[in-house]
């Protein structure tokens, strides 16, 4: 089953090969949690910046079945994403990590501790 899958730019171009790519890596999210109902991509730049081609900012929100999880390349600590791939490779490796971590949680392989 596909995806349903929502990539929207913001003050920027469309591009359809990076729209593609922000598809390709969502597609691939259900390799490590497949009952994903949704992704919602928006790439953006701020509006001051858009002569200048960046920084680029991605936002990753998926719906899952009791949550919901999101990811931004925002915070990264070398500075604003200069390349949109970039900015797409940190957003989605953000909700890989989180994704993968809310399956465990699903599935019950996390330890929990108890109080002494």
């Amino acid at each position: 089953m596909l995806l349903p899958v929502q990539v929207t730019f913001r003050h920027m171009d469309p591009s359809p090969a990076i729209e593609a790519r922000a598809r390709e890596l969502a597609e691939r999210l259900s390799r490590f949690y497949d009952p994903i109902t949704s992704c919602r991509i928006v790439l953006d730049t701020p509006p001051a910046h858009r002569s200048k081609g960046g920084p680029f900012s991605v936002r990753v929100d998926l719906t899952v079945p009791g949550g919901e999880l999101f990811a931004t390349s925002d915070h990264e600590p070398e500075g604003p994403h200069t390349d949109a791939y970039v900015a797409l490779r940190d957003a989605f490796d953000d909700i890989r990590r989180q994704l993968e971590d809310y399956a465990r949680r699903q599935r019950g392989d996390v330890k929990r501790h108890t109080q002494p």
